[in-house]
């Protein structure tokens, strides 16, 4: 099989020749193996990556993780955009003047040269503050335009034609519905928000939902394989099954469905404590969700993950990366790879990776260690 088909078959719930090994590789890493280079791109450079240390590729670009309206003008929304340096901190202010109001978010992500567009950038100012901006929002936030919608069809075309037969191309979108409201409002308010502006809250959801799902079609409709949506803010230990099933649940499986209505598959991103939610994953319906990870950064474990809902989605990942696989030993990792992959791989629906991407100063013996491994444990 080739890449590209070993991870098709796992998505679609079939048995392929070995389980896929897929590493998530970011500018941090990227950066650190290439230190002479200047420009690094999560497709064009993951690519020449996989040729030196081999492996299937998922490429999960964040070139669209920005909205437009973040961006520039639109009808009655105008978007002035700064950014400054303080002191190693590069700070970005998006004011935007609808009709009615002013809204204004601040952000800030630390220099790393060539590895800082890979960063999360902290918001230190939130778009949304009070009710009023709520409504402002609701109310005058651009829907996107064909322009727009053309250069993401032409971008996940040229990017499924670099991938080939290496692997699948899973674009980040915005993020989940819920985390995208987070960077909007601030985490606690929030949460908080279903108690004190139900309404409002409602209103808000449902426009991001509605927004989020056309944007992504452009990006399924140019050769997008899946589609990422970050879900890490409400976790199993942010919230409780109960809020999450009110709150959040509703669209985040609205978000999921619209993609599978598009003709993409969706990977869902929790990188944290998730134990109480297999059920709940199970029941939203994500083709694969990453990144099951152990303690000390999440809660789960493999085997129970694959006995509740490992018949119904796909799992991705289980090693830990920030700190075992950056201090253990080749043949520790080796072990350690060895019976990750003999709990993913019965019945399919697993694919081997770490639980989140592979960070700088990760030896590089290490990696190797732990891919070939997983190669050959995978075999079926």
């Amino acid at each position: 099989m080739t890449s590209r088909e070993r991870i098709l078959t796992v998505l679609n719930g079939g048995i392929p020749d070995r389980v896929p090994v897929v590493p998530f590789i970011q500018e941090e890493y990227l950066a650190w193996y290439y230190p002479e280079k200047t420009h690094l791109d999560r497709v064009d450079t993951v690519i020449e990556l996989a040729g030196e240390l081999p492996f299937d590729v998922i490429t999960k670009h964040n070139r669209f993780m920005t909205p437009p309206f973040l961006l520039r003008d639109h009808a009655n929304w105008t978007v002035r955009r700064t950014r400054v340096r303080e002191g190693d901190l590069w700070v970005t202010q998006v004011k935007i003047q609808t009709p009615d109001r002013q809204l204004t978010m601040e952000s800030v992500v630390q220099d790393a040269g060539a590895a800082t567009q890979g960063l999360m950038p902290g918001i230190r100012k939130h778009l949304l503050e009070t009710p009023e901006d709520i409504e402002s929002f609701i109310c005058w936030v651009p829907d996107l335009e064909p322009s727009d919608a053309d250069v993401m069809r032409q971008t996940a075309a040229r990017w499924k034609q670099q991938t080939g037969d290496l692997g699948i191309n899973a674009p980040w979108g915005w993020a989940g519905v819920f985390n995208y409201a987070a960077d909007l409002m601030g985490m606690e308010q929030l949460m908080m928000a279903p108690y004190t502006e139900e309404d409002l809250y409602s209103a808000l959801m449902d426009t991001l939902a509605r927004q989020m799902i056309a944007y992504n079609l452009p990006l399924a409709e140019g050769g997008a394989d899946a589609i990422g949506i970050q879900g890490h803010i409400a976790n199993a230990g942010s919230v409780s099954t109960d809020y999450f099933m009110e709150f959040v649940f509703p669209y985040e499986q609205r978000l999921i469905r619209g993609i599978h209505e598009a003709g993409a598959y969706s990977i869902y991103h929790n990188c944290g404590r998730a134990r109480a939610f297999y059920p709940i994953y199970g029941d939203l319906g994500m083709t694969l969700w990453e990144t099951v990870s152990p303690p000390p950064q999440g809660d789960n474990d493999l085997a129970l993950a694959k006995a509740t809902i490992g018949d119904r989605i796909c799992l991705l990942g289980n090693l830990d990366q920030i700190h075992f696989l950056k201090t253990a030993t080749p043949a520790e990792v080796d072990a350690a790879t060895r019976e990750i992959v003999r709990i993913g791989k019965p019945g399919g629906r697993y694919l081997f990776a770490a639980s989140d991407f592979l960070e700088k100063n990760t030896p590089v013996e290490n990696v190797k260690a732990m891919l070939d491994a997983a190669r050959e444990e995978g075999v079926y």
